[in-house]
């Protein structure tokens, strides 16, 4: 059995993942206006999306970073070496960065240093990762594994009283 730092789950349906989207878009019109948005791959996409239209914003580009496995649920939970994929120009100047949670903060450090001009919004943010950020809506215990509606199913859930018998 493969050990994880995550003891704890915090399942977010799509409906909760708009709102926050939403409300990440109300905090960040204040402090526009913005040139464009650039999204952290593949996690910051559906909240880019979400923020875009919010702001009526439509220049928006990518960062492509690979720093969790894709082979298994817990092959996911395991982040590895970070690899670049695609970057984008400038140093970040008056652009939304924008990811879906910021975690131990290896995949913030990276971009951060690509674009240090930019402002760092997500959705959620774990103790570790939270300096990195300059704006976020919720924040998350460091051993709480996040799973987001897209890497999700609908199937049976065992009832808590009887999860232990």
């Amino acid at each position: 059995m493969t050990h994880t730092p995550y003891s704890k789950d915090f399942p977010v349906s799509w409906d909760e993942l708009h709102r926050n989207a939403r409300a990440l878009s109300w905090r960040l019109l204040e402090m526009g206006p913005w040139k464009g948005i650039v999204a952290i791959t593949r996690g910051g996409l559906v909240p880019a999306a979400i923020i875009a239209r919010e702001l009526d914003i439509r220049l928006i580009d990518t960062i492509c970073i690979v720093s969790y496995s894709s082979k298994g649920a817990e092959a996911a939970q395991h982040q590895g070496q970070l690899n670049v994929l695609k970057g984008v120009e400038g140093d970040g100047e008056g652009m939304l960065l924008i990811d879906d949670l910021v975690d131990t903060g290896k995949t913030a450090r990276a971009v951060r240093e690509m674009l240090p001009k930019a402002h760092f919004a997500t959705i959620y943010a774990k103790p570790a990762g939270k300096p990195l950020v300059d704006t976020f809506i919720t924040e998350v215990s460091q051993d709480t594994w996040i799973r987001f509606p897209w890497d999700m199913e609908y199937a049976f859930s065992t009832p808590l009283a009887d999860r232990d018998r």
